[in-house]
């Protein structure tokens, strides 16, 4: 199949890329390199997939565009089956900072998406929404009826991400899936995400800093659950028209977290405390079974796991992943 992948350079896009490249598929990768993070790391994802391509039957092209640029995206969506709507202007604290910027990348840069699919007629539209959408907790698990009540302008940009494509599939029968992910893990994650921040400063010999009293809960989810539920969608009609928690349902809070990556690590540091930063949730905790009645969709690994699986990861990649190691 021929697939569009926005923000195909970062994380999440840039598995997905990966991963379909490998599996015999027309890529193109549609990212700006904005400079939230280590721009060394978006490269390596695109290498990664070029990569990919040369040892497979599939095909990977890298375009340099920005989602605010109606007509370049229009071209590229025009020449796919099937996009991968991964961009955004990630970050709580950087939308508190600038909430204009993230409401141009994350809203109107979704509905030039969303509008050049529909004038092509594309087969899917596959979503990166965000557990950020809820906010303050009234009960926990999340589920998907649970009220939307976002405490950052991130939050706000998401659920308006997804609620445009609902609209565009209710009023123009264009096929969108929204899938909220429950923060994502794993290897080439960005690196200012606390578990990052966790493993690099113990690999250094220096006591993981918790922003906040520690009692905060994430419910963690590996990358390999997300790309799978993601390639699914490739085929997969049955939740066409829908929005699913894509979740771990295996919380830990972020004392334990710290605990955990600094025992592995080195037993003998100790923790640090600083003050909580504003717009970042207090608990997530999906409850998947509406992602399971519909696609089948089951996490296989867990938090601890997956912890030891990324510090492995970490240390064998760490010449070109730590910005300390590149930068000595």
């Amino acid at each position: 199949m021929r697939v569009l992948v926005t923000g195909g350079a970062g994380f999440i896009g840039g598995h997905i890329a990966d991963q379909l490249t490998r599996h015999g598929h027309a890529v193109t990768v549609l990212d700006n390199f904005e400079p939230y993070y280590d721009l060394g790391i978006k490269e390596h994802n695109v290498e990664t997939a070029r990569d990919a391509a040369a040892s497979s039957d599939g095909s990977y092209e890298f375009v340099d565009v920005s989602l605010t640029e109606e007509e370049l995206v229009n071209e590229l969506v025009a020449d796919v089956d099937i996009v991968y709507h991964q961009a955004a202007q990630a970050g709580v604290r950087k939308s508190v900072e600038e909430p204009k910027k993230v409401n141009r990348y994350n809203v109107d840069g979704t509905i030039n998406v969303l509008d050049a699919a529909r004038k092509h007629d594309i087969d899917r539209v596959v979503v990166a929404s965000s557990s950020s959408v809820y906010g303050k907790p009234e009960y926990l698990p999340y589920d998907e009826d649970h009220p939307t009540t976002p405490v950052s302008p991130y939050g706000v940009s998401k659920l308006a991400t997804e609620q445009y494509a609902r609209v565009y599939s209710e009023i123009y029968d264009l096929p969108t899936v929204s899938l909220r992910y429950f923060t994502v893990y794993g290897p080439r994650m960005r690196p200012n995400m606390a578990m990052t921040n966790f493993v690099s400063r113990c690999i250094h010999g220096k006591s993981p800093i918790i922003y906040g009293d520690g009692s905060q809960t994430r419910d963690f989810t590996f990358i390999d659950d997300v790309r799978r539920v993601n390639e699914q969608l490739l085929t997969d009609d049955r939740a066409d028209g829908e929005i699913l928690n894509v979740g771990s349902t295996d919380t830990i809070d972020i004392l334990t977290l710290a605990e955990v990556v600094r025992d592995e690590i080195d037993p003998s540091l100790g923790i640090k405390f600083d003050k909580a930063r504003e717009g970042d949730a207090e608990h997530t905790h999906a409850d998947v079974s509406k992602a399971n009645e519909i696609l089948d969709y089951e996490p296989t690994v867990d938090i601890r796991e997956g912890v030891s699986q990324f510090i492995t990861w970490y240390r064998e990649n760490q010449n070109w992943y730590d910005p300390l190691v590149r930068s000595s």
